[in-house]
C-alpha cells in the first residue's frame, strides 16, 4: 500500500493523498445515505451504512487510503454519557462532568465491547477495500474529548475545561487517565477489525499554552501510540495536533507520522520534524474552492517535501460547499504532479 509505505518512510511511485473529512456532506451520495440513516448519530451505528460512506470517497475521488466513517464522541457516549447532535449547536452532552462521582460513572471496558459497531464497521469496509488502499482508523485525543465532557458542548474558550486544568488538575488527569484507558483498547480493536494505520485527532490543542499542552495533551497521545507500537509496530500511528506550530522543538516521541495543519508553515514543520517523522498535509482547505488556488498550493508543498517522506493531505477537514469536481481535481493533480 502506497499510503502504508510513505508512513514508514519508504520510497513511493506518487504523493499518496487523501482528506479528512472526505466522507462527508459535500458528497451528494454521502447526504443520501444519511438521509436514509436519519440522524447523524444513527449513521455512526449502522456499521453498514457507516461503512457505505467510508468507501465513497475512494470509487469518487481516487484517494489513496478511506478513513473509517465515526465521530470522536461516540467514546463518553459508551462509556455513559447522554450525547446528542441538535441542529445548530453540534454535539451536546445533557450531563457534564463535574464531580468524582460524574467521573466513576464513566465505564472503560463496557464501553470498548459497546463500540462493537465502530469494528463491524472497519470489517466490512476492510472487505470491500481494493487491497493497494489503506484503510485508517481513528480516536480523538484524551485532551480534546475531555473538553466536550467538562464543557456539555464545544467551547470557543474552553472556560470550564481551563478552569478545572489550573483550579483541580488532579480531577483533570484522572479524567484523561481513564480515557487514555479506554482509547488504547479503543484502537488495538480497530486494527484487530483491519485498520492498517491509526491517527489521534487532538483538535483543541491550540487552546492549550505550551506547558499545558505537554502535560495535559501531548503526553497522553504519547501514551497511547507506546501501546499501538509495542503491540502493532506494522501499525503506523499519526498523530495531528492542531495549532502548536510554536511548540515543534520539543515534539519527539514513539510515532510514524505528523500532521500540519494549514496555519503551520509546512517548511517550518519541515524543519522542525522532517526526517524524524513522515509528514501529513497541510493545504489550507479553502483553496479547494478554486482550481488556480489548488495548482499554487500543490506545487508549493509538493516543492517544499520534495525528497521527503510525505502524505498530502489538507491542514484539516474539506468544508461541506466545496465543489466535487474541485475535490476531484485536487487529488488527481497531487498523483500527477508527484509522480517520481
Amino acid at each position: 500500500m502506497i499510503f502504508i509505505d510513505a508512513c514508514f518512510k519508504k520510497s513511493t511511485p506518487y504523493t499518496p493523498v487523501w482528506m479528512m473529512r472526505q466522507a462527508g456532506r459535500y458528497l451528494k451520495e454521502y447526504m443520501q445515505v444519511r438521509e436514509l440513516a436519519g440522524d447523524f448519530l444513527s449513521l455512526c451505528k449502522d456499521y453498514k451504512k457507516a461503512s457505505e460512506v467510508s468507501l465513497q470517497p475512494v470509487e469518487i475521488l481516487a484517494v489513496d487510503a478511506a478513513i473509517i466513517f465515526s465521530d470522536i464522541l461516540v467514546v463518553p457516549l459508551e462509556m455513559g454519557m447522554d450525547l446528542k447532535f441538535e441542529k445548530g449547536e453540534g454535539p451536546v452532552f445533557a450531563n457534564p462532568i463535574c464531580t468524582k462521582e460524574d467521573l466513576e460513572k464513566l465505564e472503560i471496558q463496557k464501553a470498548v465491547k459497546k463500540l462493537s459497531y465502530v469494528y463491524d464497521a472497519l470489517k466490512l469496509t476492510r472487505d470491500k477495500l481494493a487491497k493497494d488502499k489503506a484503510l485508517i482508523g481513528f480516536c480523538g485525543s484524551p485532551w480534546t474529548i475531555a473538553t466536550y465532557m467538562i464543557e456539555g458542548r464545544g467551547s470557543k474558550n474552553y472556560a470550564q475545561a481551563k478552569k478545572m486544568l489550573y483550579q483541580n488538575p488532579e480531577f483533570l488527569h484522572a479524567l484523561l487517565r481513564k480515557l487514555s484507558e479506554v482509547l488504547k483498547f479503543y484502537l488495538e480493536e480497530q486494527i484487530k477489525a483491519g485498520a492498517n494505520a491509526v491517527q489521534i485527532f487532538d483538535s483543541w490543542a491550540n487552546a492549550l499554552e505550551k506547558e499545558a499542552f505537554f502535560k495535559f495533551s501531548f503526553q497522553y497521545m504519547l501514551e497511547i501510540s507506546d501501546f499501538i507500537k509495542a503491540k502493532y509496530p506494522h501499525i503506523p500511528v499519526i498523530i495531528f495536533p492542531k495549532g502548536i506550530s510554536g511548540y515543534l522543538d520539543e515534539i519527539e516521541g514513539n510515532f510514524d507520522v505528523f500532521g500540519v495543519d494549514w496555519s503551520t508553515p509546512l517548511q517550518l514543520a519541515k524543519d522542525k520534524l522532517s526526517p524524524q517523522f513522515t509528514l501529513q498535509g497541510n493545504m489550507e482547505p479553502c483553496r479547494l474552492y478554486d482550481k488556480n488556488a489548488i495548482k499554487q498550493g500543490v506545487e508549493e508543498i509538493l516543492k517544499i517535501m520534495k525528497a521527503r517522506s510525505h502524505i498530502f493531505n489538507l491542514g484539516h477537514g474539506i468544508l461541506p460547499d466545496i465543489p466535487v469536481e474541485n475535490a476531484k481535481y485536487f487529488i488527481n493533480l497531487v498523483q500527477r504532479l508527484s509522480q517520481k
